[in-house]
């Protein structure tokens, strides 16, 4: 069942976003100590933040968070984005991932926020809606100026006008991952063998 995420399950969210991210990515991950720092972040939305739970054990999780854009007209906007969103190495190719999805996308509309944007792989999100958020003119803080990447996308939830969104996207301060505090926080964890990806996703 869906359910929204507690802080009183913190460490088992934790241990569930680092088993589902544990050498995809790069060697390792650090997506769970985001997981750890975001309870007590003003970035974080719990009204979005859900997990899919059974018999008490956590399969599934999605967290969603406030970025901000700082807009060419000068100003900072507040937009929406998940991450990390993660499903047990268990539990995968069940739905779990899909059935959080909607479910939050749907919440989020109702709510009257116009889009998310996330980074990802385009060929699972395209499914839900997802395209390229940089012919909007929005780019990551680590963009050149007319470059693309289509994992960085946006799922238009609301009639807007994103012209007033173009400018340049930041990640809160918290997903920047310092690597000594994560060598520290990787000490509460049983050690699990850090591997090179075969390929990036």
């Amino acid at each position: 069942m869906l359910d929204k995420i507690k802080k009183v399950d913190k460490f088992q969210l934790e241990i569930l976003i680092r088993e589902s991210f544990w050498n995809i990515y790069q060697e390792g991950c650090d997506e769970h100590l985001i997981v750890e720092k975001i309870f007590d972040d003003e970035c974080f939305v719990p009204s979005l933040s859900y997990c899919y739970k059974e018999n008490g054990i956590i399969k599934g999780a999605i967290f969603y968070a406030l970025g901000d854009i700082k807009c060419l007209d000068g100003n900072n906007r507040k937009v929406l984005f998940f991450g990390p969103l993660g499903v047990h190495p268990k539990y995968q190719k069940q739905g779990i991932g899909t059935k959080l999805i909607k479910y939050t996308l749907k919440l989020a509309k109702n709510m009257g926020y116009p889009f998310v944007i996330i980074t990802g792989n385009p060929n699972y999100y395209h499914r839900f809606g997802f395209e390229s958020v940089t012919k909007y003119n929005i780019r990551y803080d680590y963009m050149l100026e007319n470059e693309e990447h289509n994992y960085f996308m946006i799922c238009k939830l609301n009639e807007c006008d994103l012209s007033k969104y173009a400018g340049i996207y930041e990640d809160p301060k918290i997903y920047a991952i310092d690597k000594e505090e994560l060598l520290e926080f990787e000490k509460k964890f049983i050690k699990m063998d850090k591997k090179t990806p075969s390929s990036i996703q």
